[in-house]
């Protein structure tokens, strides 16, 4: 026998359970902004930009066609270079940070975008004036100490780290948080109740019994209170005719 499931069982089913589903969504919900609000620390970001650009000399079309390619490339090197002990044991040195070089690294993202001179060096950190510090400082040790390692003058500061008045965390996302709790409660609460509905095996309509005996109903056995008359449990009779 085949069993198919209608729009109209869906919708029971969820109508059945909603104060189930609407109590997990709200607790998940609530404990994702709660744990976003009181319990995660803010992060914030301050980002320092760097231009490789050879000062020109002799031929300018020379120098398009070739030191622009050059420089392009050698950013790539410079990525490594930049989270290098080289540079960052300097930037310890000179800010007193209580942490390791390695422990350093994991705050710093460099990125540049594709055929671009311009590469940018973000620093991570649960104090802001903290991470514009070490941007810049960052920035500052690397343009002295980049002549000597690569024996090159084409690295230039092009806009320093800036704080603003009030500045944001970037993370964590706490909108995006409680979002998530929200869709994650929604869908936990909603599989649960059909996974009750399916652990369930009670007969409960007429329709059920048929399916299950393979026999019609013939009749309905109400029964009453002595103070209402309206039905108060159905039963069922079954037979093999009208």
């Amino acid at each position: 026998m085949e069993e198919t499931i209608s729009l109209q069982d869906l919708f029971d089913v969820i109508n059945k359970r909603l104060k189930m589903i609407i109590s997990i969504t709200l607790i998940t919900t609530l404990l994702a902004g709660v744990i976003s609000f009181l319990f995660l620390t803010p992060i914030y970001q301050s980002s320092t930009q760097l231009l490789v650009n050879e000062k020109e000399s002799g031929d300018s079309s020379i120098y398009q066609n070739n030191q622009v390619q050059t420089n392009i490339q050698l950013i790539n090197t410079y990525n490594v270079i930049i989270k290098s002990p080289t540079i960052l044991d300097e930037v310890v040195k000179e800010l007193h940070l209580d942490y390791s070089v390695s422990e350093l690294i994991e705050k710093i993202t460099v990125a540049n975008e594709t055929n671009s001179q311009v590469f940018t060096v973000s620093v991570q950190d649960p104090n802001p004036k903290k991470a514009q510090t070490i941007a810049n400082t960052i920035a500052d040790v690397f343009q002295r100490k980049i002549g000597k390692i690569m024996s090159v003058n084409n690295v230039s500061i092009l806009a320093k780290a800036e704080l603003g008045e009030h500045p944001n965390p970037i993370k964590p996302n706490k909108k995006l948080n409680t979002a998530i709790g929200f869709v994650l409660g929604l869908m936990i609460s909603v599989g649960l109740a059909f996974l009750l509905e399916y652990l369930d095996n009670t007969i409960k309509k007429e329709k059920q019994l048929e399916e299950l005996l393979e026999l019609p109903v013939l009749g309905i056995i109400s029964e009453v209170t002595e103070n209402s008359i309206s039905p108060k449990q159905t039963k069922f009779r079954i037979g093999k005719g009208a």
